[in-house]
């Protein structure tokens, strides 16, 4: 990947180079020209109203050069890979694998420091392969204790109030998770997948 860095300039605000390096070097970034700002990424993504831009801006903002305001957005680190944006894409456009390439990108320009948003998606990704859904008390234990065990419990006693709250308030259920119907053809999808994408990196 060749870098994209350039010397700052009081009063460079766009880089016009910008889209061709991402449409060249992110993997799926060759399909953001086929963007038509339907917004049914951002329309579909869960925690979108926690991002400061959303997918449809950002790739409005590549095309248009913003590479500082791009790689600054908190948008490339608040997405937790649920891939509800690649299916539902019109243009079949790999919207999450874009994201998380400009996130490897920010932090290896120095536009970002390194963030947690990895171990979150690991967490996530667990559950989901494990029960076939996301069960919100093992991600949030899976991500407490990634950050070590006295981090863990620290982590969990501060935040214990909150989980009696939402047991008290029916919105958090005791007992064992609830596992979806077909998990194991699930878990098959999910590793013919990971498989296939571990192939293709090899080629590249």
């Amino acid at each position: 990947m060749s870098s994209l860095r350039t010397p700052p300039t009081a009063d460079r605000t766009y880089d016009l180079g910008f889209a061709r390096w991402v449409y060249q070097n992110i993997e799926g970034g060759d399909r953001v020209s086929l963007c038509m700002q339907c917004g049914m990424c951002s329309g579909s993504c869960p925690i979108g109203t926690a991002m400061d831009n959303g997918p449809r801006k950002l790739f409005m903002m590549i095309r248009a050069g913003m590479k500082e305001a791009v790689l600054t957005s908190n948008t490339i680190w608040n997405c937790t890979q649920c891939y509800n944006c690649v299916v539902r894409c019109p243009r079949k456009i790999p919207v999450t694998n874009i994201l998380q390439g400009l996130a490897t990108v920010a932090v290896a320009e120095g536009y970002a420091p390194a963030q947690p948003t990895a171990k979150f998606a690991k967490a996530f990704w667990t559950s989901l392969k494990l029960f076939g859904r996301t069960d919100e008390r093992i991600v949030t234990a899976l991500y407490y204790f990634s950050h070590g065990l006295k981090e863990g419990f620290r982590r969990a006693m501060e935040n214990l109030p909150i989980a009696l709250g939402m047991v008290k308030g029916k919105r958090m259920h005791l007992g064992m998770p609830h596992r979806a119907k077909g998990a194991a053809d699930l878990r098959k999808i999910i590793a013919k997948a990971e498989d296939i994408e571990a192939r293709e990196r090899s080629k590249g």
